[in-house]
């Protein structure tokens, strides 16, 4: 009898699948079919890509070893799945395993067997009643229609450019509706856990028992049941932040990715380090599926590809039940110093601005993009702060839990009674929302106060508390980092503060202009959502700022033509694609020698697209020290020509054994 033989992805970080033979007496397992393998003296867990059908040397095919066990009997990995695994692993040159490992539940991958039938605790059946969907508005019909037009028109990925509070769910609804009743099932991706908690009760009320939530906060338990929950046949909705693209869902007919343009849709590590938008998006296509990108603040590559008729572009430009969008007022702290009109870093006006509010039974955000009390302790006479074992930062100071706390790599310490240099005092240098916690409950000390960030929310259920005690006026002021910016919705918000813009602008990014009016029109966007028109204050040393006067505009068009001019004259993104390649090293010198040499490679092949040897502004990170390149293509090159030789030249460098102990991290359309 030949011998048959079958390729099977292992959740390892290796470039190429293993091929394994078919015992007699075993039936060929579908691709997606979990394996369980031998491999070295252990066994392990596999995915069947394909039957191998090319010739296999008689040497060779005597060492094939034959597969342990077929774990199911059914593939627990769908075709679309495994196109999409392979996309994801040739455009983020990374390996299947890596991909496999990031794809399937630990749940899923720590059982054997087909899962026991049992009870199903974690997706309850829908207790509540089904509520009609709202009656959509004129200006939300005229979007909706637009939309299907574009579809017609085999435009398949349309951008939903929708003003904060234009009703853009409502019209998501509308669209999801549609689907199901068509027998199609619906993938709609949320780019933080904390839209999902507040989503969740929304479309429950309107779809029941056909919405599924996936998400990472679940345990390993739950992620499996709801992966195989996410396989059913009959029509439903699966809401989810990005991981939720590598679910199993069957019959797509719509992909909504909402927030399109949030920076947190991409994976930072470990690899695959894709962008959920894109795999969304190639996702749709496997399933023949139409695309929906909304948001208030587009993407400057999603506004350049509609402007370019690549995408359809559909307005939405008044926000629902004609209320206005708020008013934004800028306060020049320079001048508010000069005249000593601060309370610790609220302005004389804005404090009694909050007062008003408060009087008036209205509520208050208060925004400040960073955590912790302080950014850093600093010494009065040497002037350098308490730093991180193990990376190049100062510690951020947390007086709650009376700790220094680095926040990359999770250090921590006591806080030093004196400099641990000289001796000398230390003085807490700037504020994080925890300081701004302390000094609006020292303003008005009859207000309830809460704080949503990372430290505050680290428990499973704390996102929904927060909003829930927020939504229920349980609370008058919520204070908060970018987390409050991402599309939460609360009736009686009157007043959205932003303490301090200008750090959003002060980042060695060529898209700091673009998120910080992202990030400012998103907050903005929180205020006057229902009946009383909201405002906006923004405290900031550079009130002349240009994109300031943007923001006050409510004027993304003209964010998006003063920032395409200089990404087409400096070469950045939509017109060239930017690869970025990091080397990791405890050894100084090798990182820096090997960055220089993969450089010079480097060079020879790619010329000027080719950056010198970086040195990160943050250079030492967990012990290792950073050198970066970074590799700047033309958008109308050959993209897997450019990675072919791109992989070539890496992997001369890295066959010099003495460069095998530096890491390499390719990051493919870094953020």
């Amino acid at each position: 009898m030949p011998l048959r033989t079958i390729d099977i992805i292992l959740p390892l970080a290796i470039r190429d699948c293993y091929t394994y033979s078919i015992p007699d007496g075993l039936s060929m397992p579908a691709p997606g079919t979990r394996v369980v393998v031998p491999l070295m003296k252990k066994e392990v867990r596999g995915i069947v890509l394909r039957e191998h059908t090319e010739p296999i040397d008689p040497v060779l095919a005597a060492k094939i070893k034959p597969i342990l066990s077929i774990s199911e009997t059914a593939p627990v990995v769908s075709p679309e799945q495994l196109a999409l695994w392979q996309w994801m692993s040739s455009y983020y040159m990374c390996t299947l395993g890596e991909v496999m490992a990031a794809a399937l539940p630990n749940g899923l991958d720590k059982r054997l067997l087909n899962p026991p039938k049992r009870r199903r605790a974690h997706i309850a059946p829908y207790t509540g009643t089904i509520e009609p969907m709202h009656d959509l508005s004129p200006a939300q019909t005229k979007s909706v229609d637009e939309i299907e037009r574009f579809w017609s028109q085999g435009k398949d990925i349309v951008l939903l450019h929708g003003v904060t509070s234009s009703g853009k769910t409502d019209l998501y609804i509308h669209l999801i509706e549609k689907e199901l009743s068509a027998g199609k099932n619906v993938l709609y991706l949320v780019p933080e856990i904390a839209l999902t908690t507040q989503l969740t009760s929304r479309l429950q009320c309107i779809f029941g028992d056909k919405l599924t939530v996936y998400h990472s906060r679940f345990t390993d338990a739950e992620r499996e049941e709801l992966y195989h929950a996410s396989a059913r046949t009959e029509p439903h909705v699966v809401i989810g932040a990005r991981s939720v693209v590598f679910l199993p869902i069957p019959n797509i007919g719509l992909v909504i990715v909402d927030e399109e343009h949030e920076p947190s849709y991409k994976q930072a590590e470990p690899n695959p380090r894709y962008h959920a938008r894109a795999a969304a998006i190639v996702l749709a296509q496997q399933h023949q599926a139409k695309v929906l990108l909304g948001t208030a603040t587009p993407s400057m590559e999603s506004y350049y590809l509609a402007q370019k008729g690549v995408y359809g572009l559909v307005a939405l430009t008044e926000r629902f039940g004609g209320v206005e969008l708020p008013d934004i007022r800028l306060i020049d702290l320079s001048l508010q110093y000069e005249r000593k009109e601060m309370y610790g870093h609220f302005s004389d006006p804005l404090v009694e601005r909050i007062r008003q509010c408060l009087a008036d039974h209205k509520q208050v955000i208060l925004f400040q993009n960073r955590r912790g009390y302080a950014p850093q302790l600093q010494c009065v006479n040497c002037g350098q702060p308490p730093r991180c074992v193990q990376c190049d930062v100062p510690m951020t100071l947390h007086m709650r839990d009376h700790e220094l706390r680095c926040h990359y790599c999770g250090y921590h310490a006591p806080i030093p009674a004196v400099c641990p240099q000289c001796g000398g005092e230390l003085k807490a240098i700037g504020f994080g929302t925890e300081r701004i916690e302390d000094e609006i409950q020292t303003i008005f000390p009859e207000a309830k106060v809460l704080r949503m960030d990372l430290d505050t929310t680290r428990n499973k259920s704390a996102y929904q508390d927060i909003i829930n005690a927020f939504t229920n006026h349980e609370c008058d002021i919520l204070v908060g980092t970018q987390m409050v910016t991402k599309g939460l919705h609360f009736d009686d918000v009157r007043l959205v503060a932003v303490l301090n813009a200008d750090p959003l602008f002060n980042q060695p990014d060529f898209r700091a202009y673009e998120r910080a009016f992202q990030m400012l029109e998103q907050v903005a966007g929180r205020a006057g959502r229902k009946g009383t028109k909201g405002e906006v204050w923004i405290q900031t040393f550079d009130p002349k700022n240009v994109v300031l006067g943007m923001v006050q505009a409510h004027d993304y068009k003209a964010l998006y033509d003063h920032q395409i001019a200089e990404r087409q004259i400096f070469n950045y993104p939509p017109f060239y694609r930017v690869i970025r390649l990091q080397l990791k090293d405890h050894n100084m010198v090798r990182v820096h020698r090997v960055a220089a040499e993969l450089q010079s490679y480097l060079v020879r092949v790619f010329g000027h697209r080719v950056s010198g040897v970086i040195v990160p502004s943050v250079e030492r990170v967990q012990a290792y020290t950073i050198r970066e390149l970074t590799l700047r293509i033309e958008s109308t090159a050959n993209m897997a020509e450019a990675k072919r030789r791109l992989r070539e030249s890496i992997d001369q460098v890295w066959s010099i054994s003495s460069n095998k102990n530096t890491k390499l991290i390719i990051d493919i359309d870094p953020i």
